[in-house]
C-alpha cells in the first residue's frame, strides 16, 4: 500500500470515530427501547438476531456501534442498501427513532454468535488465516485491517463482527461479491470479496461466529 492511501484510510478512520461518537450521544436508549418493539421479531429482546441453516439469517445488532446502526438503517430508508426485510420496518423509523434505536441495541451486552459449531479445523484455520493475516498470493488483506483485532470494530464504519452469527456474515460477503451491496466506504468490502472463493466465505464466515467479541474487548 502507497502512503497516500494509508493517510486517506486514516482520515477516514478518524472521521468514522468522530461521527460515531456524535451520534451515540444524540440518541436515547430508554425511547429505543420502546421504539425498537417491532424490531424483536427477528433481532430478538436481547439484540441476539438469528442464524437461520439455508435460510435468511438476522443479525446481532447487540453491542454494535451505534452510528454504524444508524448509517445502515437511513441506507435501507433512503435505497443505497437492499434488503426487502429490512426496508419497511426502517422506514417506519423516523430520525429521532433512528439515533434512539441504535442507542439502545449499541449498549446492550454482545451475545455469542452462530452457525459456526459444524466447521471442520481446516476450515477454521483457513478462516482465522483471512480474518487476522489475509492472503497475499491471492491480494486479499486480513479483516482485522479494517475490523479490528478480534474483529470488534472500529468506529461507525467497520462493524464488529466477532460474535456475529456465520449465516448473515456470509450472506453479506455474497452481496458486496455479487455487487448486490455498496454501501461500503471506497468500495473497500466489495474489491475483497471479489477475490474470496465460496468456501472462503464460509470459512471467515463461520470463524468469527465462533469468536467472543466480549472476552476480545477486554483482552
Amino acid at each position: 500500500m502507497n502512503n497516500n492511501y494509508l493517510r486517506s484510510f486514516g482520515l477516514l478512520l478518524g472521521a468514522g470515530l468522530v461521527a460515531g461518537s456524535a451520534l451515540a450521544e444524540q440518541g436515547d436508549a430508554g425511547r429505543g427501547l420502546l421504539a425498537a418493539a417491532t424490531c424483536t421479531a427477528c433481532h430478538q429482546a436481547d439484540g441476539s438476531g438469528l442464524h437461520v441453516e439455508n435460510g435468511e439469517s438476522w443479525p446481532r445488532l447487540a453491542g454494535l456501534d451505534a452510528a454504524y446502526i444508524v448509517k445502515q438503517l437511513h441506507d435501507f430508508k433512503e435505497g443505497r442498501r437492499q434488503s426487502a426485510t429490512m426496508m419497511p420496518f426502517a422506514n417506519m423509523l423516523d430520525d429521532q427513532q433512528v439515533l434512539d434505536v441504535a442507542a439502545y441495541y449499541s449498549q446492550l451486552e454482545v451475545t455469542p454468535g452462530q452457525g459456526g459449531d459444524k466447521a471442520d479445523e481446516a476450515l477454521l484455520a483457513r478462516g482465522e488465516q483471512l480474518a487476522n493475516r489475509g492472503d497475499w498470493d491471492g491480494y486479499i488483506v486480513s479483516c482485522k485491517s479494517c475490523h479490528g483485532p478480534g474483529g470488534t470494530g472500529v468506529g461507525s464504519d467497520f462493524p464488529g463482527i466477532a460474535s456475529q452469527h456465520a449465516g448473515y456474515i456470509q450472506a453479506q460477503l455474497q452481496a458486496w461479491k455479487d455487487e448486490e451491496r455498496s454501501n461500503d466506504p471506497q468500495n473497500l468490502m466489495g474489491s475483497i470479496a471479489k477475490r474470496l472463493s465460496d468456501d472462503d466465505i464460509q470459512a471467515v464466515s463461520a470463524w468469527y461466529a465462533r469468536q467472543n467479541a466480549s472476552q476480545a474487548e477486554g483482552e
